[in-house]
């Protein structure tokens, strides 16, 4: 084929627009997989943070609930299965709960239930952000183990029941260091509360929302499906995951562009050199008698090829940097971070596209050349 001869004939151009292309493709192969991976963080890290949100029953008496750090009410544990059904919801990890404070041992203790299923209303499935306790086992917070000198493997009597203390938790400086953890129907039997619970811990989707606050969408959704509840929001973690992911995608959006855009100039000029160098072959080529057409074939299947072959390697490196460099970066999710295949058969169909619109004008002009100018000028 005449095109491959050609480029055989001027290797270093081609090398050269192969280079711009691939350098495209690398870069937005590694801002793809490295957005990926910061949203990816982001969710992790904020989630580590832990729930951010509390369904309660809605005629709460708020006072006593800041207080006491639950609802004096209870409700249906059933709730936690409406929200599941309605599958466009902003909430996920939702996880029923109950709690009790009780005198126990001459000490003021929160007995809590955590059910052992984190439900999600869009059917996905993720890892879980609190244990699962067994039947007949007990977490015990860190002050109420160190008071009363409680350790792992222990057996200690709560309301006339003996349950085994699988685990003495660390100490995170809140309420949570006076607690006593039980299975959630282990918890409902204890305390003859059977299907009743007093507050579904959640976090909020990163999903988009009008404005930085998702606060009254999810309540607004929360009204349609539960309408004899409440959401309260820890505005302060669901805020700062809203703007991390927001920040991200902004940037993304900036930058990119401004990458292709660069890239898009550096092939135009390649195939510009390359026309120029090829100014009076063009003049005779079309002196004896080859169409416009017939000439922009050979620079367009040219283009075509470097697209191709610019794609591949652009890929190669683009996840090569990703994959080298991004766990270092993003050290919680280091091992989730994978090679986007999807972004391959991407490449190989745009970047033949982008080489002959960044090619384009540089074409237009050489193939609109009068042979006789050109020829004059030998």
């Amino acid at each position: 084929m005449q095109f491959l001869k050609e480029i055989q004939y001027r290797k270093f151009n081609f090398l050269l627009t192969v280079l711009g292309v691939s350098v495209a493709v690398a870069l937005v192969v590694v801002f793809i997989t490295m957005t990926k991976a910061s949203q990816n963080e982001t969710r992790r890290l904020t989630r580590d943070m832990g729930f951010n949100l509390k369904i309660i029953p809605a005629k709460t008496d708020m006072n006593k609930f800041w207080v006491d750090g639950y609802s004096n009410l209870t409700m249906d544990a059933d709730h936690v299965d409406k929200l599941v059904d309605e599958k466009a919801i902003y909430y996920a990890h939702l996880t029923a709960t109950l709690h009790k404070q009780i005198v126990w041992n001459e000490l003021d203790v929160i007995l809590t239930g955590v059910s052992a299923d984190e439900k999600e209303p869009k059917g996905s499935k993720k890892s879980k952000m609190i244990f699962a306790i067994a039947p007949q086992q007990v977490y015990v917070g860190y002050e109420v183990a160190s008071a009363l000198g409680i350790n792992a493997g222990d057996d200690i009597d709560v309301l006339g029941q003996i349950f085994k203390v699988e685990k003495v938790l660390a100490e995170v400086g809140s309420q949570d260091d006076i607690r006593l953890y039980f299975d959630l129907p282990t918890l409902q039997k204890l305390l003859k509360m059977e299907g009743r619970i007093n507050e579904i811990m959640a976090l909020n989707c990163m999903c988009s929302t009008k404005g930085d606050d998702p606060l009254e969408a999810l309540r607004t959704q929360l009204n349609k499906v539960l309408p004899g509840t409440k959401v309260i929001m820890n505005r302060t973690i669901a805020v700062a995951r809203e703007r991390q992911r927001k920040m991200v995608d902004a940037y993304f959006a900036w930058i990119l562009p401004i990458v292709i855009i660069i890239c898009a100039l550096w092939v135009g000029a390649m195939t510009l050199i390359n026309t120029n160098h090829r100014y009076h072959e063009i003049g005779t080529m079309r002196a004896i008698g080859l169409t416009s057409s017939r000439i922009m074939l050979l620079f367009f299947q040219r283009s075509i090829l470097a697209g191709l072959v610019g794609a591949i390697i652009g890929f190669g490196l683009g996840t090569f940097l990703a994959l080298q460099y991004g766990p270092d970066i993003f050290k919680v999710t280091a091992k989730a971070i994978k090679p986007l295949y999807n972004l391959l058969w991407w490449s190989l169909l745009v970047a033949p596209v982008f080489s002959m619109l960044a090619a384009l004008l540089p074409i237009v002009h050489a193939t609109g050349l009068q042979p006789a100018n050109v020829l004059k000028e030998e």
